[in-house]
């Protein structure tokens, strides 16, 4: 059983028992969350894209965290200009119960 399901404005191909990091959501670590968007559905062979599909995608919540830190320098040369960016993206660890 496969879905490809939308989670906070990106797709993401999930199936039964999996763990996957996906942009921040809100939530407590053990909570169960739904996802009604779901865009494509296989049922052992049986495929279903679009309007038609009804499926309901059930996860929980295990974890919040952070990314690697990202740095982004900035510098022009010989004007003394140099700026140093940096940020840490939040990313939610969830675990796929049950596609329905």
């Amino acid at each position: 059983m496969l879905a490809v399901v939308k989670i906070a404005g990106q797709q993401f191909k999930v199936s039964k028992d999996q763990t996957l990091y996906v942009p921040q959501i809100s939530g407590n670590a053990g909570d169960k969350v739904e996802f009604a968007d779901v865009l494509m559905f296989d049922n052992n062979g049986t495929l279903t894209v679009g309007d038609a599909v009804k499926a309901v995608v059930k996860a929980e919540i295990i974890d919040h965290l952070q990314g690697d830190k990202v740095i982004a320098f900035k510098m022009k040369r010989r004007k003394g200009f140099r700026k140093k960016l940096g940020h840490r993206t939040h990313y939610t660890k969830i675990k796929i119960n049950e596609i329905a």
